[in-house]
Parts: structure tokens; C-alpha cells; sequence
């Protein structure tokens, strides 16, 4: 079986998304394509796949090959490419393992609503900094700084293994702003940028009172986007580049 490829970056964050007629397990192949030496390198592989109810259903694996129920960015550029490939229209609904996506296209700036967030704790001290936990679809541990040089690898990384989360560094800017650095769970390392990253951050810092009902978000890759909260429920939006297209024979 040949399988086409599609590399996307979504404000920094890169996958592999491609589209097939059979559920299964793509754990190796996503270590085997995301790998930056021997692959085509990509913090995340997503495969679509057909459903009865939604425009489709996806599949999403980390570069180490562990699942996850939900990514942001991931979410926007999968929505790209159904639309580009005709699996969908400009608007659409597709399942996740965290609940139903819906998702518009116009050219390359993607907006996607995101699933339901739940805080799950607030406010405690780790390693010297203030937290909060909450779930975006995936776990984040989150902490608001003076200065991101204040990210810390090491500490997000013991932290990322003690709480199972991922790890959101962020920096309030003025005009409802915020620059935010993730440690990612699965890539393990920081990454250019982490959609339910910003959005947990975002979301701290809205019930802090911190930022508006709409803030710019601007993560490591230096890209600009947009969330917004309306009655409780997250929007995020933001360009999305298709790198390029490829193909491979599926060892299946």
C-alpha cells in the first residue's frame, strides 16, 4: 500500500498527516517518519480515517509513538488537509480521542474549537514557581513568569514526568497578550509551539484576570495567534503551511 504524505507546520509545530481506509496501530511508522535524522522529522504523526457520523476520525501519535487524545495545532493542520483533499468542506467535525472537533478553513488561517477544558488544580509551588493543572484536551502544568528566560528544561522535564502533563512557561504582554515556551510530553524536549499549551495558559491566565475574552498568543516560534473564550468554550486560530507532499510504501 502506498501511503501519501503531507508535512504541515502549524505556527512551528510540524506533523505528518495522511489519510487511509483502515484503523490501526501507526505507533512505529510515526517513530520511524517523525525522526529528524533518519525520517522526515515532525513532532507528531496524524492519520484520518473514515466515520459514519463525522467528516472523519483521527488518529494522533506522538514522535516517540505514543497516542494522545488531543493537539491543537494538530487539529488545524489535519483540518487543512481534509479540506485540501477533499475529504471535507470548509467547515467540518472530526473525532479525537478527547471528544468531537469542529474546524473552519479560509486558505491557510484554520480555526479550531476546541474540546471542553477542565482546571484540575490551581495554584500550588514546584520548584520554586506557582502552577496551575489543567486539561485541554491533554494535561498542562502552567506557570506565569517575568521573563521566559526563566524556562527552565530541566525542571520542566522532571515536572512533565512527575505530573504525566506537559510543561507551559508563560509571560503575560500588554493588550491581552501572552508569549508562551512548552516542554511537550512525547517529543520530550521544547517545542516551536504547542496549541493546547497556549490555550491551557490562556486559560489561566482569563480567571486570573489577566488577559480578556480574546488574546494573541505568540509561542517560541514567534508566529502570532488568536484564542478566544466564548461562553466557556475555547476558539483558536492561526495560520497553517503545507511543507510538502511525499509518498511511501506502507510496510502493511
Amino acid at each position: 500500500m502506498i501511503l501519501g504524505l503531507a508535512k504541515y507546520s502549524a505556527s512551528g509545530n510540524d506533523f505528518i498527516v495522511f489519510h487511509t481506509f483502515r484503523k490501526g496501530d501507526y505507533s512505529s511508522l510515526a517513530r520511524e517518519l517523525c525522526d529528524r535524522h533518519r525520517g522526515l522529522g515532525a513532532d507528531g504523526l496524524i492519520a484520518l480515517i473514515p466515520h459514519g457520523e463525522y467528516d472523519f476520525q483521527w488518529l494522533f501519535y506522538n514522535a516517540d509513538g505514543s497516542e494522545a487524545s488531543m493537539c491543537g495545532n494538530g487539529s488545524r493542520a489535519a483540518a487543512h488537509y481534509a479540506h485540501s483533499f477533499g475529504l471535507a468542506g470548509e467547515k467540518m467535525r472530526f473525532l479525537t480521542g478527547a471528544g468531537v472537533i469542529e474546524a473552519s478553513v479560509q486558505g491557510d488561517i484554520v480555526e479550531s474549537q476546541l474540546t471542553p477544558y477542565k482546571i484540575l488544580k490551581e495554584t500550588f509551588e514546584e520548584e520554586g514557581f506557582k502552577w496551575w493543572l489543567l486539561d485541554t484536551g491533554v494535561p498542562h502544568l502552567v506557570t506565569l513568569v517575568e521573563d521566559l528566560k526563566q524556562f527552565d528544561k530541566k525542571i520542566a522535564k522532571k515536572l512533565r514526568f512527575k505530573y504525566e502533563a506537559n510543561v507551559n512557561f508563560g509571560k503575560i504582554l500588554p493588550r491581552s497578550a501572552i508569549a508562551v515556551r512548552t516542554y511537550e510530553r512525547g517529543v520530550e524536549d521544547e517545542t516551536l509551539a504547542c496549541g493546547t499549551g497556549m490555550a491551557a495558559t490562556f486559560v489561566r491566565a482569563f480567571h486570573e484576570g489577566l488577559v480578556g475574552e480574546e488574546a494573541k498568543l505568540y509561542p517560541k516560534s514567534g508566529e502570532e495567534l488568536v484564542i478566544k473564550i466564548e461562553k466557556g468554550t475555547l476558539y483558536f486560530k492561526g495560520r497553517v503551511e503545507r511543507i510538502f507532499l511525499t509518498y511511501k510504501e506502507s510496510p502493511d
